[in-house]
């Protein structure tokens, strides 16, 4: 895949993070929580995420990386709260190469490079380029939000290195579900057994996804800095790290995201270091394809 076009998908799709001022601890020390139950941080973090800006622009330094290749390149990102998300990749000598336009269910590309563009839904994206983006999750990436919460959602709580810890309890309701699915299929006191056969079951099935969300909550903010999402049926997972926090108009904003894909001899990461972030609109999203581009193969 050409390095612009993987940029933008990979930042459309979807550094460990230093939250707020937390001191280092020394070699071998252990930082003692509280313990919090998964009610009060779902609370927390629905407190924190409970408001977000309407409009979001920045420019962005980007660097990615597959198991083949790695690249560096400057963009431009405009957003429209649950609207759109608008992305410039502009090189070091400061013309445009590449273009791409998200809404919740479309994607158009611009390939300036070699006169091409791609258009279609989401889920043709996946078919074509192996990633389905997301505005919602770019959208709560840019923003710092946890990605993914449910407030009717289960969750456990934990301490982990420092953080708190929460997680989705989805893997019990999909072990039922797979029993379901295949009566009988199962040993009933082989849990090893029982997971075996949810990921084959799962598959078989097609239609049925099981993701489990986990979150990493610094405990002197109390804001998200790491997501993980994880789909069990597919081998598939996405982590997305915030770092290096600024306030915008009294808005805390991540000044550096972190965003990795993996699936079955796949991955891929990229970092976007975000400076002049700006909360004001409306914005302008051109996107015009002249008429000597070519569709995509």
């Amino acid at each position: 895949m050409r390095p612009a076009r993987c940029t933008l998908l990979l930042c459309l799709g979807l550094a460990t993070a230093a939250c707020g001022t937390r001191k280092p601890l020394r070699k071998g020390e252990v930082r003692n929580l509280e313990q919090r139950s998964a009610a009060e941080l779902l609370a927390t973090l629905e407190h924190n995420g409970a408001t977000a800006p309407r409009y979001y622009s920045a420019k962005a330094d980007v660097s990615y990386k597959t198991n083949t290749d790695s690249k560096s390149f400057k963009a431009h990102i405009r957003l429209v709260k649950d609207s759109a998300a608008w992305l410039s990749v502009v090189p070091a000598l400061g013309i445009e190469v590449a273009r791409a336009l998200l809404t919740p269910d479309s994607l158009l590309f611009m390939d300036k490079l070699h006169d091409t563009y791609w258009r279609g839904d989401t889920g043709e994206a996946r078919r074509k380029f192996g990633m389905q983006p997301g505005l919602e999750m770019l959208q709560e990436a840019l923003l710092g939000r946890p990605i993914g919460l449910d407030p009717a959602e289960k969750y456990r709580s934990d301490r982990e290195d420092g953080v708190y810890t929460l997680t989705s309890k989805e893997r019990k309701r999909f072990l039922r579900a797979a029993e379901d699915l295949s009566p009988g299929d199962t040993l009933p006191n082989d849990k090893d057994m029982r997971e075996k056969r949810l990921e084959r079951t799962l598959r078989k099935a097609g239609k049925k996804e099981a993701m489990v969300y986990k979150y990493w909550i610094d405990p002197d903010s109390m804001r998200t800095s790491r997501v993980s999402i994880t789909d069990l049926a597919h081998d598939r997972m996405a982590e997305v790290r915030y770092a290096e926090w600024t306030t915008v108009e009294g808005t805390p904003l991540p000044a550096t995201v972190t965003l990795s894909l993996s699936a079955p001899g796949q991955s891929v990461t990229g970092t976007l270091r975000l400076d002049r972030i700006q909360l004001h609109g409306p914005l302008n999203l051109p996107f015009h394809i002249p008429e000597k581009f070519k569709p995509l193969d």
